[in-house]
């Protein structure tokens, strides 16, 4: 199967059928009213092993020989495909083995590990694995499992559009993360083949966006590299597959920077209770930076997964809390006697700032004597605040030195 069909994205929905769960389609209101128009989310993040992969995945097992199933399965993953091909393996009683880039979140590793797939680490990125796991493969006659550029696996994948238009009488635009291509190639062959006037965007992180290269130089591009918080789509070269489906299915490709991303993050973390990891953020990235406006349209965007590391959680918060101008760190100096340190919290307490850290520093060759260094990590409500807090203790003669590097 090479030429895929909406007849084959619903033959893969049967074989789904009772596997995966049917997500939910829910409408963010504060989207839709900062876009002016009516935004959902189609939250694979709530999927079985926390991403859309297994869909794909499983379709793919479930479609092998049963000479091609005795010689066990291997595959190359970031960390979503992974977990789809463990649990799909398993739940076929085949042996399996995964190899996954060094750099992929530990929640990932341990996951796949967890339903019983043996893991082996190589690499930093998605390209580097499959390296590995091509190799592996030759030694081993094991059966390969692409992630992306598979017509049964972009066949499962389609099935998220069959859902989306089972619960939304009218799409106008699907906004879809962009890896490899798998999903987007299989929502895009659904969604077109139902409604050819449905636009479909892929969506990439500004630091991996081999499929956009790839279209604007209307061959197969491969990426020097593609290091991205976003590691589920951090891929530099897509799928010849998928890129010819692309070319011929999706409207647009627009691309996300770090800090729209860890800012989409927090945003579906906070005002919509979701978790999503980098990659799964990417399609709100794109509608919070604005990089996506379709006023008065029904725009589904796709919250692809949900397995984000929890060290990494905190650091991305932090990282958008700063860009919204809700955490500010600063050096200055202060009389080094009783009394010196109270002074400057005084006036940041009637500022209404919160003090989250504070370290002193009172040995250092540019200090005069009689004064220390501090350094203050703080609460704050936004960018204009944080301007109120540093004219109010300049004028009290402070020198205020930003260092957002110390959070």
């Amino acid at each position: 199967m090479t030429n895929i069909t909406l007849k084959d994205i619903e033959k893969a929905r049967e074989v789904l059928n009772g596997v995966v769960h049917k997500t939910d389609l829910v409408e963010c209101g504060y989207l839709s009213k900062m876009s002016k128009a009516r935004v959902f989310l189609k939250l694979e993040n709530l999927q079985k092993t926390g991403s859309f992969k297994i869909r794909g995945a499983y379709n793919k097992i479930a479609n092998l020989s049963e000479e091609e199933k005795a010689r066990g399965v291997i595959a190359s993953s970031a960390g979503n495909h992974a977990q789809g091909v463990a649990l799909g393996a398993k739940m076929n009683k085949i042996k399996a083995t995964i190899v996954m880039p060094s750099t992929a979140p530990l929640a990932k590793v341990t996951a796949t590990k967890s339903y019983g797939a043996e893991v082996v680490l190589n690499g930093t990125v998605y390209d580097d694995a499959y390296a590995k796991a091509c190799e592996i493969q030759s030694q081993t006659g094991a059966t390969f499992l692409h992630p992306f550029d598979d017509p049964y696996v972009i066949a499962g994948q389609g099935t998220i559009a069959l859902e989306i238009f089972e619960d939304l009488d009218k799409v106008d635009v699907i906004l879809v993360p962009v890896g490899g291509g798998g999903i987007i190639a299989g929502i895009a062959v659904a969604a077109k083949s139902i409604n050819p006037n449905v636009k479909i965007i892929g969506v990439e992180a500004s630091n991996a966006a081999s499929m956009k290269a790839s279209l604007d130089n209307n061959e197969v591009v491969t990426l020097c590299s593609a290091t991205t918080i976003a590691d589920g789509i951090a891929v530099k070269t897509p799928g010849n597959l998928t890129f010819e489906i692309a070319k011929k299915y999706v409207d647009e490709i627009v691309t996300v920077s770090e800090d729209e991303i860890a800012q989409a993050v927090l945003f579906l973390m906070e005002r919509g209770k979701i978790v999503a990891e980098g990659s799964g953020a990417v399609s709100t990235a794109a509608i919070l930076s604005g990089k996506v406006k379709e006023e008065g349209k029904n725009i589904v965007a796709i919250v692809s997964g949900g397995n984000i590391d929890v060290n990494m959680v905190w650091r991305i918060i932090d990282n958008a809390l700063i860009k919204e101008g809700r955490r500010f760190s600063f050096r200055t100096m202060i009389e080094d006697k009783p009394g010196g340190l109270s002074n400057l919290t005084k006036l940041i307490y009637d500022m209404n700032a919160n003090i989250l850290t504070v370290n002193t520093i009172k040995h250092s060759s540019s200090f005069k004597l009689g004064v220390q260094g501090v350094e203050i990590v703080l609460e704050t409500f936004n960018k204009d605040h944080i301007k109120e807090i540093k004219e109010k203790l300049e004028s009290n003669g402070y020198i205020v030195d930003a260092c957002l590097s110390l959070i």
